[in-house]
């Protein structure tokens, strides 16, 4: 399924429960490896990127049973890693990759991290300048710039990192490392980044204290196995609610979503463009905020000015946004996400170009974009550039686009969300 077809369709309604929180899902089975005893993690996402973590930890001597959406995890405590034989494979995930480093830190054994040819790219001494500090020995490509990664770990020393960008992976990998230390580890950021480690790390155990947008984490506290589910996961969510708001008669509900403040954002700027969103059945999973989520097509978007604090609550959600810009009245001026060229593509670019394929007229700068509105977006032959999120945006758009569009690379999807095209086909019909 690297090329699909996709036409424009009268209209988009019913219920569906997007797929676990792909974030949620990755930190489970690392803290739960770290643990002592066993844990359960039901609601587990199927993906690719997933998958990449579960099997990392397998090289490093976890004992994962896997029985489907439910996995059954023997920890080994956070000084039981193995040196694993092989080459650890990362595949796509920026995610694995960022986080075990700081785990692998920690560890007294020599490992090696790569992924596919996409998270070679993917710049790492962010992730390499903290970890050095703690003292960690670490190698990588370009000059210390980029995968293959080559980790020595050892004894750790706390550190005060004040980080330049605000990013939960960076984050999360200098907390993972902290556990390993003998004393307190602080991070700084410079706007709040999404908390799932800070969250989770406390329910297992861990003596972990935030103050703003400083984390704090005291090493040398074992964790301990718990039993998480995960909810369903709002970046995933995101597609379907847009497209609800720009495709006519259209009206769909999210369900058992999680609601994080800190991943939201996008609902905060689609009521700014006038939506009317509705969240019912609020309630808590596993320490995560969740709820049904309910947007329909109402009366028309209306452009926006995006930026500061709020890209980062909405990173993972910009190429949806993109398109729900191109169906807003006005120009939406979205500047401060430079962090968006180096995903698993340069997110600007992309959404540029393959926005202007379709006849919407697009301003590219360093930082984000300018997008003006349009009544008439065009079938085209359009790129995922391998980005699973590029490739569910372009797919919304051909939902309310003159003629056919074909979207080669659509398998990209599988990354996060393997049954995006069901459930469009699913409520389109």
């Amino acid at each position: 399924m690297d090329r699909i077809e996709l036409f424009r369709t009268k209209t988009l309604r019913g219920e569906f429960v997007p797929p676990p929180d792909k974030s949620i899902s990755h930190r489970a089975v690392m803290l739960s490896s770290l643990s002592k005893g066993t844990g359960i993690v039901r609601n587990f996402l199927r993906a690719k990127d997933t998958e990449s973590t579960m099997n990392a930890f397998r090289s490093l001597g976890i004992d994962i049973e896997d029985r489907g959406d439910t996995l059954i995890i023997h920890g080994k405590g956070l000084h039981g890693l193995s040196e694993p034989a092989d080459v650890i494979d990362c595949g796509n995930s920026g995610t694995t990759i960022r986080l075990i480093s700081g785990v692998l830190s920690g560890n007294p054994f020599f490992s090696v991290l790569t992924g596919d040819s996409s998270l070679r790219t993917r710049p790492m001494a962010r992730v390499i300048k903290p970890l050095s500090l703690m003292g960690a020995e670490i190698w990588a490509r370009a000059d210390n710039r980029y995968p293959p990664l080559a980790i020595r770990g050892g004894r750790l020393k706390p550190v005060s990192y004040t980080m330049p960008v605000a990013s939960a992976q960076v984050k999360s990998a200098i907390l993972l490392a902290g556990l390993y230390s003998e004393g307190k580890t602080s991070v700084a950021e410079p706007a709040g980044s999404r908390d799932h480690t800070e969250r989770m790390l406390p329910a297992f155990g861990a003596d972990l204290r935030v103050d703003g947008t400083t984390v704090t984490v005291r090493g040398g506290h074992e964790l301990s196995a718990m039993e998480i589910e995960v909810p369903g996961d709002f970046s995933s969510a995101a597609f379907f609610l847009v497209a609800s708001l720009i495709i006519p008669g259209a009206e769909v509900t999210a369900k058992n979503v999680g609601i994080n403040p800190t991943r939201t954002g996008l609902l905060d700027v689609l009521r700014k463009m006038g939506a009317a969103v509705e969240i019912s059945n609020e309630h808590e999973v596993s320490g995560e905020p969740v709820a049904d989520i309910c947007l329909r097509s109402g009366g028309g978007l209306k452009a926006v000015q995006i930026g500061g604090e709020m890209i980062p609550r909405l990173i993972d959600e910009f190429p949806i946004l993109c398109i729900a810009a191109a169906a807003s009245e006005g120009t939406t001026m979205i500047r401060g996400a430079e962090e968006l060229r180096v995903k698993e593509s340069d997110r600007i670019k992309a959404m540029a170009t393959e926005l202007g394929k379709m006849g919407v007229e697009v301003r590219e700068h360093p930082d984000g974009l300018d997008i003006r509105g349009t009544e008439s977006i065009k079938g085209a032959e359009v790129y995922s550039h391998g980005d699973h999120r590029i490739a569910m945006a372009m797919a919304i758009a051909a939902l309310t686009a003159e003629g056919k569009t074909t979207i080669t690379g659509a398998s990209a999807v599988d990354i996060s969300f393997p049954g995006f095209f069901d459930i469009i086909k699913r409520m389109s019909s």
